[in-house]
């Protein structure tokens, strides 16, 4: 309560807003799937410890757990993306139906659903185990046909690169929503981010900024860092999320920075998800960015006190 009345805001009037709010997500989905166990011995057959699997849990991730996050905190999300046409991507439809989200999955029956398994033991994660392939020409294509329809019927997108290929034809994805008017948040991969040009906001985090600007000294330099990146793009805004410093928002001239809200930090996957989902879903309501940014920083406080990739609910954040 204390968050919402020094943004200005009230539980019922943000609840309703963001209730109303409509928020396209694209880019790479993948299913993160848990074994959880215990460990009591190494191995005979070589030195490596022997989990004993205890239950087994599946979660939405990628560019669908950024949707999860819109959905858990009251907001209106279409998850559109290529899949395969395997369990997994059935798996990911019933994750993602069961709260509440519209899917609009390609299926390629070429490839394989992305799945990230772990294991997990004594709260520590043993390996982590990857599943993946790249979209085919013709799966992009239909997908981005369909981005193309989708576009029209909400009030922002949000653009999740995981690398994996779903976001081939992000600069045609740019241009689309932005000729119908709709700003366009993009969570980044890699080290070129020519591609990402003409979007509204980035939201790196403090290494792929790094990756991309050059390591800096002191808030000086990253601020010009920033700023010629952001000139450079021609964004809008430029976010970069810093970890334990908290998160930084640069516009022209102007540089706006909150602390980290996170009292204990157990796991920070899937926090960058938290950010650009919350900030799409609040920016969709009406709100402004500063107090989008704000919303964003609480929730990705709660997420990192979380196992795995987590959402912030709504009760969780009004109740900070």
């Amino acid at each position: 309560m204390a968050l919402l009345e020094r943004l200005g805001l009230t539980p019922e009037g943000l609840a309703e807003s963001l209730g109303k709010a409509r928020v396209l997500v694209a880019g790479d989905v993948m299913l993160d799937r848990y074994w959880f166990g215990d460990v009591n011995r190494i191995s005979p057959e070589a030195p490596v410890p022997v989990a004993k699997i205890e239950r087994m849990e599946e979660r939405a991730g990628g560019a669908a757990n950024v949707a999860r996050n819109i959905a858990g905190l009251g907001g209106q999300a279409t998850i559109l993306s290529v899949v395969g046409d395997d369990e997994a991507a059935s798996a990911l439809t019933r994750l993602m139906q069961a709260d509440g989200i519209t899917t609009a999955f390609s299926r390629d029956p070429a490839i394989a659903t992305t799945i990230k398994l772990r294991v997990v033991a004594r709260q520590q994660q043993l390996i982590r185990l990857d599943f993946e392939d790249a979209p085919s020409h013709d799966a992009l294509s239909t997908k981005l046909e369909a981005f193309a329809r989708q576009v029209a019927d909400h009030d922002v997108v949000i653009l999740s690169d995981y690398g994996k290929g779903a976001l081939t034809h992000v600069a045609r994805m740019i241009e689309i929503a932005r000729e119908a008017g709709k700003p366009v948040l993009i969570d980044p991969k890699g080290d070129d981010y020519r591609r990402y040009a003409g979007a509204t906001l980035l939201t790196p985090n403090r290494s792929e900024f790094r990756q991309v600007a050059g390591s800096w000294h002191d808030e000086d330099t990253l601020s010009a860092k920033a700023e010629a990146l952001r000139s450079t793009l021609a964004l809008d805004a430029l976010l970069v999320t810093r970890s334990e410093e908290g998160m930084t928002l640069y516009r022209p001239g102007q540089r706006r920075h909150e602390p980290t809200q996170a009292r204990e930090v157990f796991d920070v996957s899937g926090a960058g998800d938290t950010v650009i989902g919350t900030l799409g879903l609040a920016m969709a309501a009406g709100l402004p960015l500063e107090t989008a940014m704000s919303l964003a920083n609480a929730a990705a406080g709660v997420v990192v006190a979380k196992l795995g990739t987590a959402v912030c609910s709504q009760a969780e954040l009004f109740g900070l």
